[in-house]
C-alpha cells in the first residue's frame, strides 16, 4: 500500500475506510469509520481524523439541504485540520482545508434559502500527497 501515490503504511485501516467512504460521497459511513478511529487513537493525530469526520458530516448536511449544519461543521472541521497542514500521514491536508473553505465560502454566499443550488460535484476528495487529482 505504501507505493507512490497510495496511502502510507501508517494510516490505520479504519481511517482508510473512512476516506474511501468520504471520496465515494458516503458521508454517513465515513463518519462511522472515522469516529471509531478517533475513539481508538490516544495521540493528537486523533484530531486529524476528527477534522476529516467533521468536514464529511458538513457535506452530509449539505446533501440534505441543512445549511446551518453544513456551514458549522465545514468551518469547525477546517479549523481542526489546519493544525495538520500541509500534510499528515501522507494526506494532503492543506488541499482538503482549501477546498472545504472554498465550499464554505460558496455556501455562505448562497445563504440558507439557496443551499440546494450548491453544485455537489464541487465537494472535494481526500487525497494523498503524490496522488494526482482526477478532475
Amino acid at each position: 500500500m505504501g507505493a507512490a501515490g497510495g496511502p502510507p503504511e501508517a494510516v490505520p485501516q479504519l481511517v482508510l475506510r473512512g476516506i474511501e467512504e468520504f471520496n465515494a460521497g458516503e458521508f454517513y459511513e465515513c463518519h462511522e469509520y472515522l469516529e471509531e478511529a478517533w475513539m481508538q487513537e490516544p495521540r493528537r493525530v486523533r484530531f486529524l481524523y476528527q477534522g476529516i469526520l467533521q468536514v464529511g458530516v458538513g457535506f452530509y448536511h449539505l446533501k440534505n439541504g441543512n445549511w446551518r449544519g453544513a456551514t458549522g461543521l465545514l468551518r469547525n472541521g477546517a479549523v481542526r485540520l489546519k493544525e495538520f497542514e500541509p500534510e499528515s500521514l501522507g494526506i494532503d491536508v492543506a488541499r482538503l482545508v482549501r477546498e472545504s473553505e472554498t465550499c464554505l465560502g460558496e455556501l455562505e454566499a448562497l445563504g440558507r434559502e439557496r443551499v440546494r443550488e450548491f453544485d455537489l460535484s464541487r465537494i472535494p476528495k481526500v487525497t494523498f500527497t503524490g496522488q494526482q487529482a482526477s478532475s
